[in-house]
């Protein structure tokens, strides 16, 4: 068993979910659900905007979810077109466009964040917008990772446009896509034309990228260290925190009984929501005696669950 692990700050609150808050948003084909969930108490309160993995929703990420928001954050998840609840069509001619179209719905709730707070009971007036994060898992992290300056080769057009967003400060990058060309195998090359040509020279806003050591989806010939890339590749201040025997779920993120985790472990679970609160505290110039703490408690446990790295 891990060594004790530092109780995180602040004291966790009651909180509040609301859903679906609803964008009508034109050109897009369908509106744009969004769910909110809130600490019921507290004022000031940072954000971070979550993009969720290939066909989940806004559904998804109680583990995370939860935790962030009893500790202190406003957790805002869209849900994007690829999710299996909107059950886009494969031949719908908006699909060669899903990464963009992911993006942009990070970037009009971030437009209408007042309008989705004054829709919360409560939480007018409470949030500090100000101080912004965005995270995402898998597909969700190359939407975010495109907020913090991540160019994506639009397979539509051959450009690679800057779509950051100065209002965002910070990042959590989980199971994230690596480098394209040679380094992806020709199933992904096909069938997932947005992860041929990615540019991390520009993703320069702080950044932890979480990364399991046995996370090995088949899309990349070199196998999970593929899923770091986004660390070593990127300029700035970045953090990676590799876990150990972790797959793509990374111990059960994606819900609380989800089909899809393949490695179940409440244990780490445990040590990313406090990781990931701790470096997020510490980014958005909150507070940074817990993620000074995370770190020495990681290096010195006699049975680490996993590491990090930071430049």
């Amino acid at each position: 068993m891990a060594a004790p692990y530092p109780s995180p700050s602040p004291a966790p609150v009651p909180v509040v979910s609301v859903k679906p808050l609803v964008l009508d948003v034109p050109g897009r084909g369908e509106a744009l659900r969004v769910r909110i969930s809130a600490p019921m108490t507290g004022s000031d309160l940072p954000v971070i905007v979550f993009s969720h993995g290939f066909g989940s929703s806004s559904d998804g990420y109680g583990p995370l979810v939860d935790f962030w928001a009893a500790h202190g954050f406003v957790v805002i998840q869209p849900t994007h077109l690829d999710s299996r609840t909107v059950g886009l069509a494969p031949n719908d001619p908006r699909t060669p466009r899903i990464w963009r179209l992911r993006v942009q719905d990070v970037q009009r709730v971030l437009d209408r964040l007042d309008l989705l707070e004054a829709a919360v009971p409560g939480l007018g007036g409470r949030v500090d917008h100000s101080r912004i994060a965005a995270a995402g898992h898998s597909f969700g992290g190359q939407t975010a990772g495109t907020l913090l300056g991540l160019r994506v080769h639009d397979p539509v057009t051959g450009n690679a446009d800057d779509m950051s967003d100065p209002r965002i400060k910070a990042g959590v990058l989980l199971a994230t896509a690596g480098r394209g060309g040679d380094d992806l195998t020709p199933f992904a090359a096909e069938n997932l034309p947005w992860l041929k040509g990615p540019d991390f020279a520009h993703m320069t806003t702080p950044t932890l990228v979480i990364a399991g050591d046995r996370d090995d989806l088949g899309m990349s010939v070199r196998g999970p260290e593929w899923l770091t890339d986004p660390y070593h590749l990127s300029p700035g201040r970045k953090s990676l925190l590799t876990l150990f025997d972790a797959e793509h779920s990374l111990g059960g993120i994606a819900g609380y009984d989800v089909r899809e985790t393949t490695d179940e472990n409440p244990e780490r679970v445990a040590l990313i929501q406090r990781i990931s609160l701790a470096y997020l505290r510490h980014a958005l110039d909150i507070e940074h005696t817990d993620w000074t703490a995370a770190r020495k408690t990681l290096s010195e446990s006699p049975t680490p669950m996993g590491r990090i790295d930071s430049k």
